[in-house]
């Protein structure tokens, strides 16, 4: 493997960079505090291109590579985009409008994917249920054929982007008794009769990022709406995991490499006892920690990414291994930096108060560490 970037890769990198900086980073503070989605960003990040990045031309997209997708995702990040913000990006166009794009028909690629792509359509993706997270298998909504439609009946939670989706990729049971083999991927549309978000959920972190409830009750859908064919929505969930372990974990990658630049620049310049604390050997050494787990988890997220541009099959393992890791090892270094900046870490006014509460998602949302570390096992 080449572990490097071209030169054009470098210069996409700081184009995105300074892209963010000026154009979103300003407004991260205000609606981070008034959890409230940023409506006006997302669609300027749709206008540069990087919603639809590595979806076709002919189909309004960049038509961008996956290590080229990676690399942007981290580049908003590193800007200091809040982590609400780049997490409705992943699940718009990772978990929902990519599995359209890679199982879909033609008519429904037409349909969907440069509406999406250039942000005029917000996406979401249900999978997890009230009584159904990292077992997946379980899931109890309900599709029941019914002439030239489909009824849906049941409930989704946790759904990133789900008060705001105007384009909903839901999971739902054709045939219940077949566990993972009876599940199958249905496209809603908002104002569909019989479908509803609840209300926005209080979180901890990502809070510009609106999680809900999703409702079904007797949702009756076009046949047409079925992606792919029923029994294969399993398949395309595992599937999006390409993403979800490089793509989806790129921007906190990024924020990591945001956290350093902070607490550099804040340890040289706060003085105690007379000399800049960046000094003393305990301040050193957590800067240390920092940079070694952002080197680590980079290096994960990119091999991922560059597997799938060599049209290798993804190796669990290897995926589990880079969520494990991200999930888990990135709450010590974040929150040594909040420790690093003494009591001005714990204000808001701080980017490392905001990215401390953000990072806590990490080993929970996508499959929590446990279950990682039920794959890592199992295939070993």
């Amino acid at each position: 493997m080449e572990f490097g970037f071209t030169d054009e890769q470098k210069m996409f990198r700081e184009q995105v960079i300074r892209f963010a900086r000026k154009e979103i980073v300003p407004r991260c503070p205000e609606y981070d505090l008034r959890a409230e989605f940023d409506v006006e960003s997302f669609q300027r990040m749709g206008e540069f291109g990087l919603l639809g990045l590595h979806f076709p031309e002919e189909l309004g997209g960049g038509g961008a590579d996956v290590v080229t997708t990676t690399l942007a995702g981290e580049a908003l990040g590193e800007a200091g985009v809040d982590g609400g913000l780049t997490l409705s990006y992943g699940a718009h166009t990772f978990l929902c409008a990519d599995t359209i794009f890679a199982h879909g028909t033609e008519e429904q690629r037409q349909k969907y994917i440069p509406r999406l792509a250039s942000g005029e359509l917000i996406g979401c993706m249900g999978l997890t249920e009230p009584g159904a997270g990292s077992d997946v298998a379980s899931i109890s909504t309900r599709a029941i054929k019914d002439g030239d439609h489909y009824v849906l009946n049941g409930a989704k939670m946790f759904i990133t982007n789900g008060p705001i989706a105007d384009v909903a990729l839901i999971y739902a049971k054709t045939e219940p008794d077949k566990q993972h083999a009876g599940m199958s991927a249905f496209i809603v549309d908002q104002g569909t009769p019989g479908f509803s978000a609840g209300n926005p959920l209080h979180k901890m972190g990502c809070r510009a990022s609106p999680t809900s409830a999703l409702y079904f009750e007797d949702c009756r859908i076009p046949a047409e709406n079925l992606v792919g064919r029923e029994g294969e929505g399993f398949l395309m969930a595992m599937r999006t995991v390409e993403w979800d372990r490089s793509a989806l974990l790129a921007p906190m990658v990024g924020a990591m490499a945001c956290v350093l630049e902070r607490c550099v620049a804040y340890a040289q310049e706060r003085t105690q006892f007379g000399r800049p604390i960046a000094a003393f050997q305990a301040i050193k050494h957590k800067l240390a920690d920092i940079k070694i787990f952002h080197e680590a988890a980079r290096a994960l997220i990119y091999r991922i990414a560059w597997c799938k541009d060599q049209g290798r099959p993804l190796n669990h393992l290897e995926a589990a291994v880079a969520k494990l890791f991200i999930g888990d090892w990135s709450l010590a270094p974040s929150n040594e930096a909040v420790l690093l900046h003494g009591g001005y870490g714990y204000c808001h006014e701080y980017d490392v108060e905001r990215i401390f509460r953000d990072f806590r998602l990490a080993p929970i949302g996508g499959g929590t560490s446990e279950i990682q570390k039920k794959i890592i096992s199992k295939l070993m």
